[in-house]
């Protein structure tokens, strides 16, 4: 028969046995099969927060938190089956509860113990909260070096990228001017082609330092990432070739995300690409989408993180994996592993997932291939359809436009291209000279195309300035890069005016020209 608990504490009290557990610096539990403590020593007591002997008796479940109750459960039956030795720090993270419901980190060694004629099993329980606050420390600690330092490079590539931009945006146009006066089949229309595609190329790498940056131009939409898997899973199927196998596992019942839809599908080619650079023999990529909720817990570990509904977004491989140097660089631009890199994939990656307020962490061991996880918050908002693209429109019969730019190969770029496509033209560099022009009773400007960032005041102080005396004056904003102050959406939400980004060519100037000035749904 096997004692009451109380009677079992009472016929050991005083014992060598006993007096050796309260001697223990770790709190010390005996557990039945049955979950029942049967001995607890003070150290336990105090640790757990009861009375002396009012923690015998307790199920072993009360001082695990509730949500990890019924796992506890399981786990114990499964030690009795095979009761052994487990040590303290086997790399377990456990979580206690105390009586009066507080939670704290623990490390528990496990032992079978005969007693009574019956297997025991004996818990030392070591609180290790100093610890994990330490660890705690040292990650975000950890964190915000990254930060720092990514943040630092960003706004380097950022004001290069944005500058370099304005070049790239004359030596494109300047390649199409040319092209139009020369004869379709001469050799020198294919040498024009190879410079506008080689500016093309240049202003797509540019593109992605700007998003590393988070200074590139986006236009967020509700989004239903298992559509714009699916629509690009063919051609993510192509970039990776036939030696590489790709699945696709997505939740039935994602929730909606909120992002720039290219930019989403850049992130899903971009660690396609380096998936199949890091598997040159072949292997197997999964693409794996499901909400999460993160909670206090993790976020705790990762402050820069709200607590909240999130889609998680797995793309795994089964390539050469890095260490642990490698990945605490792989975000930086222009770092690269590769001969032929460009050192943008995921640095690009990083940028258009934090500009959505997400996070991106990458897991990876050499030659165990990598893991890059993503949580995107979950919007409430229901993916948009696509708008119908809009005809397109005769040009301009003589509408007077005037552009404000300080770069002269920019302004001069954009005054060419709209007098070709019918408009009168009036150019400025300085915004005083703006005010002036639009003041003038003799002429009626219909226009106002002004870049955002000018030396002597910004194009949004410019349009705020004229719209005070001229207050339907349509305006189209352009720029190459956006953060707060240059947001399109704070640009255009008063209606009125749009937003063009750098570098653009005539097509895409000439169409946002006939939109803003023949589309009334903007007043």
């Amino acid at each position: 028969m096997v004692p009451r608990p109380d009677a079992a504490r009472s016929e050991r009290r005083g014992s060598t046995f006993e007096r050796f557990l309260d001697l223990v610096p770790d709190a010390i539990l005996v557990v039945g099969d049955d979950g029942s403590v049967v001995l607890a020593n003070e150290q336990a007591e105090k640790l757990f927060g009861f009375e002396p002997g009012t923690l015998l008796g307790e199920t072993v479940e009360a001082l695990v938190p509730p949500r990890f109750r019924e796992v506890h459960r399981d786990h114990r039956h499964a030690y009795f089956e095979q009761p052994g030795r487990r040590p303290m720090g086997a790399g377990i993270g456990l979580s206690a509860i105390r009586q009066d419901g507080t939670e704290f980190p623990v490390e528990i060694s496990l032992a079978p113990v005969e007693l009574d004629g019956r297997t025991m099993a004996t818990a030392a329980i070591r609180d290790v909260s100093g610890r994990a606050e330490g660890e705690r420390e040292k990650a975000l600690q950890e964190q915000l070096g990254r930060a720092r330092r990514l943040e630092s490079v960003g706004q380097l590539a950022g004001g290069i990228a944005h500058d370099f931009n304005n070049i790239l945006g004359v030596i494109m146009n300047y390649a199409e001017f040319v092209a139009d006066e020369l004869e379709p089949d001469s050799k020198a229309q294919e040498d024009v082609e190879e410079i506008r595609r080689a500016a093309e190329r240049a202003a797509a790498l540019t593109r992605q330092l700007l998003i590393f940056s988070r200074r590139e131009v986006v236009k967020p939409e509700v989004l239903d990432l298992a559509k714009v898997v699916g629509e690009l899973e063919n051609l993510l199927r192509r970039a990776l070739g036939e030696r590489v196998e790709m699945s696709v596992g997505l939740a039935r019942d994602l929730s909606a995300i909120e992002a720039d839809p290219s930019q989403i599908e850049q992130v899903l080619v971009n660690l396609a690409v380096n998936a199949r650079d890091a598997m040159p023999e072949g292997g197997r990529l999964l693409v794996e989408a499901e909400n999460v909720d993160l909670d206090e817990e993790y976020t705790y570990m990762h402050p820069e993180t709200e607590p909240g509904r999130y889609v998680r977004l797995k793309v795994s491989d089964t390539g050469v994996g890095m260490d642990g140097e490698t990945i605490d660089r792989v975000f930086e631009p222009f770092f690269t592993t590769k001969s032929d890199g460009t050192g943008l994939g995921l640095a690009t990656v990083y940028g258009i997932v934090t500009s959505a307020g997400g996070r991106v962490d990458v897991y990876s061991e050499p030659g165990f291939g990598t893991t890059v996880k993503i949580h995107l918050p979950a919007s409430k908002g229901a993916p948009s359809s696509p708008m119908p693209s809009p005809a397109e429109e005769e040009g301009g019969t003589g509408e007077v436009i005037l552009v404000v730019e300080d770069e002269p190969d920019v302004r001069q770029m954009a005054e060419r291209i709209l007098a070709k496509g019918g408009y009168a033209v009036i150019g400025t560099s300085l915004g005083s000279d703006a005010i002036e022009i639009c003041s003038d009773d003799v002429r009626t400007v219909d226009l106002l195309l002004t870049d955002v960032i000018m030396p002597e005041m910004l194009g949004t102080e410019l349009v705020a300035k004229i719209r005070s005396t001229q207050p339907d004056l349509k305006v189209i904003y352009m720029s190459g890069y956006s953060h707060d102050v240059l947001a399109p959406q704070a640009l255009t939400k008063n209606g009125r005016s749009a937003f063009i980004e750098k570098p653009f060519n005539a097509r895409a100037l000439l169409k946002a020209v006939r939109e803003t000035l023949g589309d009334d749904r903007t007043r």
